[in-house]
């Protein structure tokens, strides 16, 4: 059994199809995603469609709660709020109602051949906190309730392992694209998969992540797309020029 894990999408349809064909590539057997299917970019409804006819299992990220009603955007940063209001003006009800009706994290997975794992937006105690270094991932070493979690939020593509009390950043640097991690039976780990629409790890290539239950590997996935066209879409929609700008930055 092979997932593919994607998280952060952001309404980037170019940086989805450009996923989704390499992951195909690759070879997978289902789909799971960590949330925040819309927010930023400018093609919500055709994503979320694609995620609905696609996904096994997936979580809400505070995006899709913003961009459905369900959050209030007082915390949320000028552009982030632009793009949320413009997104739920755009949303047919159909989409709308899917994006609603979304889970919070964590949410277990599993299948009878190999041990449960979790998936989440932002971390097990708050489904809205980054977890960006090793002293905030600690604290949650009590609260993983199997070895295996992925989670979102960040944009950052890797995670954290944890072993007899201390904990490791993974910070994977793939220039070819793929990185494999195996698995140690003796440690606990959050995996971030990357951002697949808005990656802020200073690689503007769309990430994902594929994982081998069987095997106990993570492979670490990175590919190119032409970005240009969802760039056009966000300055055509009137929403904010930086979000076009930053995805070709990585930031």
């Amino acid at each position: 059994m092979r997932w593919l894990i994607l998280s952060d999408i952001h309404g980037n349809l170019e940086a989805l199809d450009a996923v989704l064909d390499a992951a195909t590539a690759d070879g997978f057997d289902h789909i799971l995603c960590c949330g925040d299917v819309v927010g930023y970019g400018a093609d919500p409804n055709a994503v979320t469609a694609i995620i609905r006819s696609c996904t096994t299992h997936i979580v809400r990220g505070n995006h899709d709660k913003a961009c459905v009603g369900l959050d209030d955007l007082e915390w949320f940063n000028p552009a982030a709020r632009h793009s949320a209001v413009w997104t739920q003006s755009v949303l047919d009800a159909e989409n709308t109602a899917y994006l609603r009706a979304l889970p919070r994290g964590p949410f277990e997975v599993g299948d009878p051949t190999s041990p449960p794992f979790q998936i989440m937006h932002g971390s097990p105690l708050d489904e809205d906190e980054y977890l960006m270094q090793s002293e905030e991932a600690l604290m949650m070493m009590g609260y993983l309730d199997t070895r295996i979690s992925f989670f979102g939020h960040t944009h950052v593509q890797g995670g954290f392992r944890f072993h007899h009390g201390g904990v490791q950043r993974l910070d994977p640097k793939i220039p070819s694209g793929r990185l494999e991690l195996v698995l140690d039976l003796d440690s606990f780990y959050l995996i971030n998969p990357g951002s697949v629409g808005q990656p802020r790890d200073g690689d503007p290539r769309a990430a994902w992540a594929l994982y081998t239950p069987e095997d106990r590997s993570i492979l670490y996935r990175r590919v190119a797309y032409d970005f240009r066209p969802a760039q056009r879409k966000i300055i055509a929609a009137g929403l904010p020029p930086q979000l076009a700008y930053r995805i070709a930055l990585g930031r």
